[in-house]
């Protein structure tokens, strides 16, 4: 089965997640810098959502580089990461308007629990389909940054009840980790 049809119906849906994320971002009614200051919590939930779709196109480009071939399962297993990420506007809005509030940031952190757990399985129906040997198996090793991030995320949902800026940082370190090029697909692949 050709994978250039999954790359491209994802590609689709990451591109509109982002547009009904920053769909979100209110136009002010007042020509001032002072009109801007109510959307910052907005404003910045939507920038730390936009890194996170960004760092899950750049990943799942690479692994779809990586792969040779897809398989049925491979397909509802990308649907299945797809639900979690179309998940991320809602979010996203939520912490944004409620000004990261406890439960709109746990249920922030539940979606990228997900989305992490999501990313897993793809990846290890990918495996399943190629042999040992191949790039793709060789790129994504032991994937430790992967399960290193879902484990701090889901410690991120019970935190936002104690401090949700904690837990909001803890998002923040998950992303920057991603942030810096993972160079594991760039080595094997060249």
């Amino acid at each position: 089965m050709s994978k250039g049809r999954i790359e491209a119906f994802s590609d689709g849906v990451m591109a509109i997640i982002i547009t009904i994320m920053v769909l979100e971002l209110a136009t002010p009614h007042e020509p001032t810098w002072k009109a801007l200051l109510p959307l910052a919590p907005l404003f910045l939930s939507y920038l730390l959502s936009f890194i996170y779709v960004g760092i899950y196109w750049n990943n799942h480009h690479n692994l779809f580089q990586a792969s040779q071939h897809v398989r049925g399962h491979v397909l509802w297993a990308n649907l299945h990461l797809l639900f979690w990420l179309s998940l991320f506007p809602f979010a996203t809005s939520w912490i944004g308007e409620t000004q990261f509030a406890a439960w709109p940031v746990a249920i922030y952190g539940v979606v990228q629990f997900f989305s992490a757990i999501a990313y897993y399985i793809l990846t290890q129906s990918l495996i399943a389909v190629h042999p040992k040997d191949s790039a793709l198996v060789t790129a994504l090793g032991n994937d430790l940054k992967g399960k290193l991030s879902a484990a701090l995320s889901l410690a991120a949902i019970p935190l936002a009840f104690v401090n949700a800026w904690l837990a909001c940082a803890v998002f923040v370190v998950i992303a920057a980790t991603w942030f810096v090029p993972d160079r594991r697909f760039e080595r094997t692949l060249s």
